[in-house]
């Protein structure tokens, strides 16, 4: 029996990493082996952004990555904390009956819905943020350099 509140701590937890895929769906889901692809490719990026400085353009190209990764693994979490019994045990149990406690909705899965909505927003935000800002600054000093006439535009 697949348990809804397990999926949504192991969803905010391991969502990243695809464990929660591997619980609902088993080990032959082929997303659940890309998912740790940007997680990774992301903390290289915060990597390689503590060695090299912040000037360093792959590393702000490769840590959005990571934070679009967390943010679409908590609106996963909401979604499986938000569906209802009768659905989750249709899709994730359909060996059950319908009114199966293991898709029922209790406060735990409450505070994993309500905490993942809290991070989710938190690293979208600041994905969106850090990316825009390693933008307009790059922007900034290529104006600079026109400016001074030292570089010629790029397209």
């Amino acid at each position: 029996m697949k348990n809804k509140t397990f999926a949504v701590w192991l969803t905010f937890f391991g969502g990243p990493m695809g464990l929660h895929r591997f619980y609902l769906k088993g080990f032959t889901d082929v997303l659940g082996w890309l998912l740790p692809i940007p997680t990774l490719l992301g903390w290289h990026g915060i990597q390689r952004a503590f060695e090299l400085g912040q000037d360093d353009v792959l590393s702000w190209l490769l840590i959005p990555l990571l934070g679009f990764t967390i943010a679409g693994c908590a609106l996963n979490a909401i979604i499986y904390g938000l569906m209802a019994a009768e659905k989750w045990n249709a899709k994730f149990n359909p060996e059950s009956e319908q009114a199966n406690p293991s898709g029922q909705t209790n406060w735990l899965t409450i505070f994993g819905v309500a905490s993942s909505l809290l991070l989710g927003t938190t690293v979208l935000m600041a994905s969106i943020v850090f990316s825009f800002q390693r933008y307009f600054e790059s922007q900034i000093e290529q104006a600079k350099a026109i400016s001074q006439g030292t570089e010629k535009a790029k397209p």
